[in-house]
């Protein structure tokens, strides 16, 4: 069976203003227990209940995430892929990404890394303004961002995604140009975009409570979106995803397999995996998740077995984020025996009716409202939303 892999890496120099990931700051006492950890884990495999352990698992894409997984040493970095490709056997074509942020890398990591097998790079930015870098807590500045971007370059890295985020608090329209101008200019392979979302318990949510910044404004947040698709678009890029933009051939081919659905396996603290209808995680304090492993008990915090109307639900609600190829109806069909039109009628007529779906006989997918709309409509395909969705 062909997985995607997932490995959680919950180190970095500072924690982000904005950041509820599971993540500390510094640490580095924990460097060599957690990769000892990691490495382990890998080799002993799920350890879930029910698990077939003994299958042919290969990793057809590998995504080390974090945190920033950059800040951990080359050896150790080293030695986790290596426990990957004895462990999962990628195939030669294999994407293999990682992230990195400016400040934690320079150009002998990058071509360290390269040689390593790491052919993607995710470069955290997320703005080339100062003063919206101090605001998010950003250790690096706009100068360092654009020389990691050249180095990443020089390194040989010829697929390279960059981070950036919109709707921060005093953030003008102008600003947001001014970025996603700059972005252009370095022409990445890959953009992805996020609108801030500000979460409870961090620094960011505690000043705006207390009235020191303004909450985010979620209309102009819309139009930077907007204007963010128009430049992009103009620029070559096509959006595939809600949050993501390329160039032809550089979609991230391990996000569009969790987009589809697929199988994978995570490894790290906090880490989620997900095979058939069984979906499980990880412990996310790390000691306990160190502790765990090397005491040879899976560091699993908590397992579900999806029933067949939430495991449909959640294969729409990802595929809806495909905005360009959305939902396969052939495909829904093979994997559950029905087309989402008879599971889902109702539901799909209203959409439709709204605005907010176009449907045809081949494919579902969000119109261009329907991608400012996202979650209102991700929401009508879960189980039990409150009225039939079947027509009768």
């Amino acid at each position: 069976m062909r997985v995607g892999l997932y490995i959680h890496v919950p180190f970095c120099k500072a924690k982000c203003a904005y950041c509820d990931f599971a993540s500390v700051a510094g640490h580095e006492e924990w460097y060599i227990p957690y990769s000892q950890a990691v490495i382990e884990e890998l080799r002993q495999r799920p350890g879930l209940k029910g698990i077939d352990t003994s299958e042919d698992w290969q990793a057809e894409t590998v995504y080390i995430g974090g945190g920033t997984p950059s800040v951990l040493p080359l050896s150790m970095l080293a030695a986790i892929l290596e426990a990957v490709w004895e462990e999962y056997a990628p195939p030669a074509d294999a994407e293999v990404t990682i992230e990195v942020n400016p400040g934690t890398v320079d150009r002998s990591t990058l071509s360290h890394l390269r040689k390593l097998g790491v052919n993607r790079l995710s470069v955290g930015v997320q703005s080339f303004h100062d003063a919206e870098l101090r605001l998010l807590g950003r250790i690096h500045d706009r100068r360092r961002a654009l020389e990691t971007l050249d180095e990443a370059r020089e390194a040989g890295f010829h697929n390279v995604n960059l981070d950036l985020i919109f709707g921060l608090p005093q953030q003008t329209l102008a600003d947001w140009q001014t970025t996603l101008t700059q972005a252009l200019y370095c022409r990445p392979d890959h953009i992805s975009l996020y609108a801030l979302s500000v979460e409870e318990g961090t620094p960011l949510a505690r000043r705006i409570a207390q009235g020191e910044l303004p909450p985010p404004d979620e209309d102009l947040a819309a139009e930077m979106y907007l204007l963010a698709d128009a430049m992009l678009t103009d620029a070559g890029y096509q959006q595939y995803e809600i949050s993501n933009w390329a160039l032809p051939g550089a979609e991230s081919r391990h996000n569009i397999h969790v987009w589809l659905n697929g199988p994978y396996l995570g490894f790290g603290p906090a880490a989620h995996s997900h095979l058939g209808r069984r979906r499980w995680w990880n412990v996310a304090d790390l000691p306990t998740y160190v502790h765990r492993v090397k005491a040879g008990e899976p560091p699993v915090a908590g397992s579900e077995e999806l029933d067949v109307a939430t495991d449909m639900g959640e294969t729409m609600m990802l595929g809806l984020r495909l905005v360009r190829d959305g939902v396969s109806v052939e495909r829904f069909r093979q994997r559950y025996g029905q087309t989402p039109a008879h599971v889902y009628g109702v539901v799909l007529d209203e959409l439709v009716a709204w605005g907010l779906l176009e449907v045809t006989p081949e494919r579902i997918r969000l119109t261009r409202r329907g991608r400012l709309l996202g979650n209102q409509v991700f929401a009508r395909f879960l189980p039990n939303h409150g009225r039939t969705s079947q027509r009768v």
